[in-house]
């Protein structure tokens, strides 16, 4: 995957540009942030999961934006999981800034895996932060240069405890009281923020490393594309409307063995992941692929979408018959004239649903084994159920070459095999539009027949 510059962005005026951080395929930290932006962006006002239904729109805390999941070029037997929370955080935006959710508001914050294809969660990470600060009768996030985790001038921090729960629900903590790195107040008050940010990086019993702060939104789209497609006008080129803003990250990295079925990532490397918000025990937000609630799932449904769990999907037929026959295509063909492709969309269906195997029977046309949990020699198809989540088959080697297009490029490291933070998921330039993109996932599979890659 490919690093972000070191150098200011200068394709905004000076007063909104940003800066950002080398995101060095070394340091767990740099993948974990990648970027951060000191100033600020433009406004918007939806993409990937930002804002994506009426409900969440007005809980920023709770609304996750994206979620990512890849082999680890630092450490091949890891995996790194990659979830964002708060979109579009204004770097100047005092003096209140981009908190997570307090343990009071009984918000948690969670990473799931499904390793057995029955879209129940196998591991449940789950984060709850307390807030914490030194002087409450200030009205300062700090009072002097945040140098430190332990500055005594960060007069508003914050501390999490991090648990993982299995199938049986057995629940284990494997950090209690360590504290997230704060948000970026500007260049006066958080000269250095690598610094705060290795800082809040720490190691987890077994192996793994795992981080919570704040980074520059990876996800890049442009927005305009909400204007009626251009308004019918090819000629434009995409620009990067979430350049600038920030959001909440966390980060996990796992050692694969801990995340595959039966401890054995050999036989069984493929997996599920999605991420949720949960507040008094119920799930308001939910994120696996990216886009799915915004460009499939209908405005009546979305809000509910945020509440489902994974193992319900295929049993809500409305849902599923957005994906056979979504209505992207039939937009573009009423403005472009271009003719939706024909229904059902089973391809789409795969690569959302079921992920790409070649035991998919009927609804499998892409006849490769990629990330579907079926590549899974100990997984039984009597118990796989269709469901939306981000799959990623662990036995793909990190591409030493990679392309921002992923599988439709040849690289089988990259989406819809899991998702990285340069991954073009969108290819959008102005001539290209989401469903192109999945088409030519399935047209580039057709052609390679591969084997099966992960028993080899």
């Amino acid at each position: 995957m490919s690093t972000r510059a070191d150098t200011p962005d200068q394709s905004r005026p000076p007063r909104r540009r940003r800066w950002r951080t080398v995101a060095a395929l070394g340091s767990l930290t740099a993948l974990a942030a990648g970027a951060f932006a000191t100033n600020g962006g433009p406004f918007a006002s939806s993409a990937s999961s930002h804002r994506e239904a009426p409900l969440i729109a007005g809980d920023p805390r709770a609304d996750n934006t994206d979620l990512y999941a890849f082999n680890s070029p630092d450490d091949p037997s890891t995996v790194t999981i990659v979830a964002n929370w708060i979109p579009f955080e204004e770097p100047n935006g005092g003096p209140n800034f981009y908190d997570w959710a307090d343990a009071s508001t009984n918000t948690s914050y969670t990473i799931k895996i499904d390793n057995d294809g029955d879209a129940v969660p196998d591991l449940t990470y789950t984060w709850v932060f307390t807030t914490h600060r030194r002087d409450p009768n200030q009205f300062l996030y700090n009072t002097g240069p945040i140098t430190s985790l332990t500055d005594p001038d960060l007069n508003v921090y914050q501390t999490y405890t991090l648990t993982v729960t299995d199938g049986s629900n057995n629940t284990t903590t494997l950090l209690q009281d360590q504290q997230a790195a704060p948000s970026i107040v500007g260049p006066a008050s958080t000269p250095d923020y690598g610094v705060l940010r290795s800082q809040a990086t720490y190691a987890l019993p077994g192996g793994g490393k795992t981080y919570a702060g704040q980074a520059d939104d990876p996800f890049f789209a442009d927005l305009r594309v909400f204007d009626l497609l251009y308004g019918g006008n090819l000629s434009e080129a995409g620009q990067d409307t979430l350049a600038g803003y920030n959001v909440n990250t966390i980060v996990l990295q796992v050692p694969k063995n801990v995340l595959a079925l039966n401890g054995n990532a050999t036989t069984n490397p493929a997996i599920g992941i999605w991420s949720t918000t949960d507040r008094n025990g119920t799930q308001v937000s939910r994120l696996g692929n990216p886009l799915v609630n915004e460009v499939v799932v209908p405005l009546a449904l979305k809000d509910a979408f945020n509440g489902l769990d994974p193992v319900d999907d295929a049993s809500i037929q409305a849902v599923v018959d957005k994906v056979n026959d979504p209505i992207l295509p039939h937009v573009i063909q009423q403005v472009y004239g271009i003719p939706a492709p024909a229904t059902p969309r089973t391809d789409l269906f795969e690569i959302f649903l079921t992920g790409i195997a070649a035991d998919n029977g009927a609804n499998g046309p892409i006849h490769a084994n990629l990330n579907s949990q079926l590549v899974n020699a100990d997984v039984s198809a009597g118990s796989f159920r269709p469901s939306e989540m981000l799959r990623l088959n662990m036995a793909v080697p990190v591409a030493a070459a990679p392309s921002r297009l992923g599988v439709v490029a040849g690289d089988l490291q990259g989406f819809p095999n899991g998702r990285r933070l340069n991954d073009d998921v969108t290819a959008h330039n102005g001539k290209r539009d989401l469903d192109e993109f999945w088409h030519g996932i399935v047209s580039r599979l057709k052609i390679w027949h591969f084997s099966r890659i992960c028993r080899q």
